[in-house]
């Protein structure tokens, strides 16, 4: 799976903690692209997603957070993959109108990079999403009836589906913190709540796209690092390109496991998390970047552990 002598790296940035590198539309892909010409890269959704861009390439594995945190821990080993066939499941609450558009976006999609989506499934009944930012400055929020957006990835799965992408239907958020580049995505912390409950459940790759009921374009200038998500009226083509070639979730007898995992990389003030714990058991490197603040308070210090804390991530190389 990996080519001798190849490091493995791991390239994460929770999602929505307010990260000031990679806290908004794929602008972190500058560096994990980077990173991912001297290793192989693991990375989640959050680092390479742009609405309507996406910054993966062939060398890196995309992969959600609870599956992430399972691969930490020893539980699933991954075994690359290309050409995955996808099967996206829609929200009854969205409107005809928006999923038309969403449906265009699928078609172009294939055109154009050849990805194989074998359909669609609307859920019998809608999602009942709910977002908000808590008293911590975390992206959290509700979804009403999971086991509904649940029923319609099995159904897609006894089509032959390799991979789920989920777009559920989103309120307006009238808060413009984020447009500006000062606050936290507001949307971040329920669409892990979704991909999370999936990837548990089923055992397979998944990512999730919000779809608002305005999909008018903005004509205001925003915050370059959100901007790509404020020139299209849906997000679904950076899932879709990422789950093209998610890596299959496997027992421990095959693919990539953490043993083989050589050093991860992530916001030095976001170090309470389970891949962190995980390399500490295993004495591998971790690297905490301090160009990378966050709303969260949670350093090596704090936590009185032994990390290698680096500027910027271009110091990285230094080290690989």
């Amino acid at each position: 799976m990996l080519k001798d002598g190849q490091k493995f790296g791991a390239f994460i940035i929770p999602t929505g903690i307010g990260a000031s590198i990679g806290g908004f539309a794929g602008d972190a892909s500058v560096w994990a692209r980077k990173i991912s010409q001297k290793c192989k890269l693991l990375v989640n959704p959050n680092v390479v997603n742009a609405a309507c861009f996406s910054g993966i390439n062939e060398n890196m594995l995309y992969v959600e957070g609870y599956s992430l945190d399972e691969f930490f821990r020893g539980r699933l080993n991954l075994l690359p993959s290309n050409n995955n066939k996808i099967g996206i499941v829609f929200d009854k609450s969205i409107s005809q109108r928006v999923l038309n558009v969403h449906i265009n976006t699928i078609n172009a999609v294939k055109t154009v990079y050849g990805i194989n989506i074998i359909g669609y499934e609307i859920t019998d009944s809608p999602a009942g999403i709910e977002f908000f930012i808590d008293k911590s400055g975390v992206s959290t929020g509700n979804v009403k009836n999971l086991e509904t957006i649940k029923i319609a990835s099995k159904n897609l799965l006894k089509k032959g589906a390799d991979a789920i992408a989920i777009v559920c239907s989103f309120p307006e958020d009238e808060g413009n913190d984020y447009a500006n580049g000062t606050g936290v995505d507001p949307v971040g912390g329920v669409e892990a709540i979704i991909s999370h409950y999936i990837s548990k459940e089923l055992k397979i790759p998944c990512a999730h796209s919000p779809a608002f009921e305005n999909i008018e374009i903005s004509t205001e200038i925003v915050d370059s690092r959100c901007s790509a998500e404020y020139i299209t009226p849906t997000f679904l083509p950076c899932i879709l390109i990422g789950l093209s070639q998610a890596p299959k979730l496997c027992n421990q007898n095959n693919g990539i496991n953490i043993n083989d995992l050589d050093f991860l990389v992530l916001p030095h003030n976001s170090l309470g998390c389970i891949p962190v714990f995980e390399m500490l058991k295993r004495n591998k490197q971790i690297f905490a970047v301090k160009e990378n603040q966050t709303v969260l308070a949670v350093t090596d210090k704090m936590l009185g552990i032994n990390c290698t804390t680096i500027n910027s991530y271009s110091d990285i190389f230094n080290f690989i």
